[in-house]
């Protein structure tokens, strides 16, 4: 077994590597860059070496750095985690013939698997079954329409190389096929640097299936049973589940003979994913699935398969490296109980999704889960961390595991329901919609689901009384309201008459007004604008973690959200009001595409520019109908709250 190893990645995973290898009781080396200077898996990892500044461009994808870093620390071995270089064969290389050992497969094993159209000549000839498509290296506009027209709409143009949603589009109408081949590959570029693309038959009913695969050097491959990964926004996965609800013993048996089969042709070493697209419109049938891709590296959802496997999947990934030959055969490996993953994210669900930042003042978890689950947080941030706009917004990722699917559902709605985070927005209240939506419960899920319904899963009733009431009581008297000391009650205290203040809340664009008055018996009475009033006790550590006081803001946790009131400040109202007619940027970002100029008169709703975050485009549009005195330079690298457009006066 390796001594020590490096670690090329960030975050979440890399906390995730290191927990295992010191367990193992191997050394880890961490990278990081400016924005992760304090971050937590540097805090964890034995020693850390800094790599450049945040961009990943100039600090986690400099190959040439990392593999010095190894080198100057005596790391035997590169771990890549996943994302970045995980699956660079380019990188593969340079780190072997550095002398070190690749924590993965080998650099051509990726590469036969890496583009999306060479994998898939590649499982026709090794018989596994594919989903109807264009393939081919012609990317002329004239010769992908066409096959699209042969295929039959609907039809989807999926970048050859990544994966995560970047680069893909559903295409309905023909009309529509040029706009939307141009926009999937400037997005592909942007994100894997190949604005290649295929074509493909969409599949009306599509559940997300894959298949967990594991390799040794000596020619043994074995699965790990399924995941359902059907439960999507965008192509990007929300919850992850092991095994697949309602999966027949057909299906299963002809997919995961058919991932060892795919495994097997690329004589694959490691971790990695086949995955599968599966028409669900009759059912699962064992001649209704079709392969996807391959996923050359550990998944973000592999924890579930941990679950229900027992399996320490970055272990066999060491010990395989190591040279070892993998620990189980088939036979030996068997399911237990049901496991869900839920991401949590810094984003905003009513806003579209749109990635967030923030430091994060107030972050807990749930320790305790329904008797017989079990629940394990993975997460690389801790309270005072900022989420930063160079990286994918994770905060973390809630797991749960069970003796039956209902169980462990029941088991991650109450998880979710005990989330404390104040600092960003974030998307638990609609994970936890999710978790209760009739369909999702049953097991009736396939990847339009959130699609279909996801005004209903975004949607939000106003704070009631009570959080209100304990927003105010906290903003009047911090101390006061969340402390359990009696001595801090005492700002309460008046000799001859009772103490009341008045306090201003705002709740989204609605603004409250509250009076609160301090009762001689310690308790405080709420009158909020025309509601009656509320008696409120205070004090005791029930309470204080249910409200967060937070620079500007007050979070109160209840009812299985989050309210988060603004304590807004006149002097900085009445700069807003003077700030013109504007539109400001929702969120950091570069503007990548400019489409209308100073000048002009717009219609409201009309695309403005596309700014892209997280390696994705957003197009930004007019939010009524106006005349633009400035717009911003293509190019330009803005953050959240930057003002975008200016309208004219009328």
């Amino acid at each position: 077994m390796f001594a020590k190893i490096l670690i090329a990645n960030r975050g979440e995973i890399a906390v995730r590597v290191i927990r295992t290898a010191r367990r193992m009781g191997v050394r880890t080396v961490a990278v990081y860059s400016d924005a992760d200077a304090r971050s937590l898996h540097v805090a964890m990892a034995d020693e850390a070496v800094y790599i450049g500044p945040s961009p990943v461009g100039e600090s986690y994808l400099r190959g040439d750095k990392i593999i010095e870093a190894a080198k100057a620390t005596g790391a035997e071995a590169i771990h890549p985690g996943y994302g970045f270089l995980s699956e660079n064969p380019d990188f593969v290389e340079a780190v072997v013939a550095a002398g070190l050992v690749f924590i993965g497969p080998s650099a051509s094993a990726i590469r036969a698997m890496g583009l999306k159209d060479a994998a898939k000549r590649l499982m026709e000839k090794a018989s596994v079954p594919v989903v109807p498509g264009y393939h081919g290296e012609d990317q002329g506009l004239v010769l992908l329409a066409g096959k699209a027209r042969e295929i039959g709409y609907p039809v989807l143009i999926k970048a050859r190389a990544g994966g995560g949603g970047k680069g893909m589009r559903r295409v309905d109408h023909p009309d529509d096929f040029a706009e939307a081949m141009a926009a999937a590959r400037r997005e592909a570029k942007a994100a894997f640097g190949d604005d290649r693309v295929l074509v493909e038959k969409y599949v009306e009913k599509p559940r997300h299936i894959e298949v967990q695969v594991f390799g040794d050097n000596f020619g043994n491959a074995v699965h790990l049973f399924e995941r359902d990964c059907s439960a999507q926004r965008r192509h990007q996965k929300v919850i992850e589940e092991a095994p697949a609800p309602g999966m027949t013993p057909e299906l299963r048996k002809a997919m995961t003979e058919a991932a060892v089969k795919a495994a097997k042709a690329i004589k694959y070493s490691g971790a990695g994913t086949i995955e599968f697209i599966v028409d669900a419109s009759e059912g699962l049938r064992p001649d209704r699935f079709w392969f996807m891709e391959m996923n050359t590296r550990l998944q973000v959802e592999h924890p579930v398969t941990e679950m229900v496997t027992g399996i320490d999947l970055v272990e066999w990934q060491l010990l395989v490296a190591a040279g070892a030959k993998l620990p189980k055969s088939q036979s030996d490996i068997g399911l237990d109980g049901h496991a869900f993953e839920a991401r949590i994210y810094a984003e905003d669900p009513s806003r579209g999704f749109l990635p967030a930042t923030g430091t994060l003042h107030h972050l807990s978890f749930p320790e305790a889960a329904p008797d017989g689950a079990v629940v394990r947080i993975e997460t690389g941030v801790r309270q005072g961390d900022a989420i930063s706009p160079y990286y994918d917004p994770m905060i973390a990722k809630l797991v749960v595991h069970a003796g039956d699917r209902a169980s462990a559902l029941a088991a991650l709605d109450e998880a979710l329901g005990q989330t404390r985070i104040a600092g960003s927005v974030t998307n638990v209240a609609f994970l936890s919609a999710l978790a209760r939506d009739p369909d999702f419960a049953s097991g009736d899920v396939d990847t339009g689901l959130i699609g279909r319904k996801q005004e209903a899963l975004v949607a939000s009733d106003p704070p009631s009384h009570s959080a209100v009431a304990r927003a105010a009581l906290a903003a009047t008297a911090p101390a006061a309201a969340l402390s359990s000391d009696p001595w801090a009650r005492l700002s309460g205290y008046a000799h001859f008459h009772t103490t009341a203040r008045l306090v201003r809340l705002g709740y989204g664009e609605a603004e409250m007004a509250a009076r609160v008055s301090a009762r001689r018996d310690g308790r405080f009475d709420v009158a909020v604008d025309d509601w009656d009033p509320m008696t409120l006790e205070t004090g005791g550590s029930s309470q204080a973690n249910d409200v967060v006081v937070w620079p500007g803001h007050i979070t109160v946790f209840g009812e299985g959200r989050a309210f988060t009131f603004a304590t807004p400040d006149p002097l900085e109202r009445a700069d807003d009001a003077a700030a013109g007619d504007s539109l400001r940027a929702p969120m950091p970002g570069l503007v990548k595409i400019v489409r209308a100029a100073a000048g002009e008169a717009v219609a409201k709703g009309q695309p403005l520019l596309v700014l892209e975050a997280m390696k994705m485009e957003h197009t930004i549009t007019a939010p009524h109908e106006g005349v633009i005195a400035e717009i911003v330079t293509e190019g330009a690298q803005v953050t959240d709250g930057t003002v975008l457009v200016h309208f004219s006066e009328n």
